[in-house]
């Protein structure tokens, strides 16, 4: 019995197969935060971005102005979406603890604001744009370098260092300045109540062992 040239099948079978597609890169992660000292007042941005594996590649902070924290926190978020479009950079993980601005950011609440309207349709815009995008939200403590960004921008804006607590005045009381004995004004400060605990929305100096009174008001969750 003659024989057989040798089968090319298995070659067509597994030579020709098309190679195994290359796995998504890892995404880019960006904290944003942004800040206002009055609401509105002086405001700024901070945004600190990572690679895939979790290494900063980038700082950003920018003063920006007169401005509300709201306001500033779509700076923060259109900051960190420009860097990364800039740079070739297709996936984008966002955080941020501002809750307002996520949930907007998902369709979860509606923008009534007519100055957070235009910032948030050229979010959307430029989230649009990646191959992968998502907007989620943390706390502040996992916030803290972005925070420390912006606060970093409005201390350079008011000519401290960075950090530093705010200066002490030491001259003589004058015709022009309060006694030494006037009270100051109550500050009011928003704080979020969650697991027992109250978390202050923006950074006070005092220090430890403090006694401070709270006033209590409750506010209506914003629809969804």
């Amino acid at each position: 019995m003659p024989r057989r040239p040798p089968t090319t099948r298995a070659k067509g079978l597994f030579g020709d197969a098309p190679a195994e597609p290359k796995p998504a890169a890892a995404a880019f992660r960006a904290n944003i935060d942004g800040g206002s000292r009055g609401n509105p007042g002086p405001a700024a941005y901070g945004v600190i971005i990572r690679d895939g594996r979790g290494e900063i590649v980038a700082k950003l902070k920018k003063y920006i102005g007169r401005m509300t924290n709201n306001v500033a926190e779509y700076y923060g978020l259109t900051a960190a979406m420009d860097y990364a479009q800039s740079h070739g950079i297709r996936a984008l993980r966002i955080e941020s603890d501002s809750e307002l601005l996520v949930k907007q950011m998902r369709g979860q609440y509606k923008v009534k604001s007519e100055d957070l309207r235009p910032l948030f349709e050229r979010a959307q815009k430029m989230s649009k744009a990646f191959d992968s995008f998502r907007i989620e939200h943390v706390y502040r403590e996992q916030n803290r370098e972005a925070d420390a960004l912006a606060n970093e921008a409005l201390d350079e804006t008011e000519g401290k260092a960075p950090g530093a607590a705010p200066a002490k005045k030491t001259e003589a009381p004058s015709a022009k300045t309060e006694p030494a004995s006037s009270k100051p004004e109550p500050r009011k400060i928003q704080a979020r109540f969650r697991g027992g605990v109250l978390y202050l929305l923006e950074d006070v100096e005092l220090p430890d062992g403090m006694v401070v009174d709270v006033s209590i008001h409750l506010r209506p969750k914003p629809p969804a």
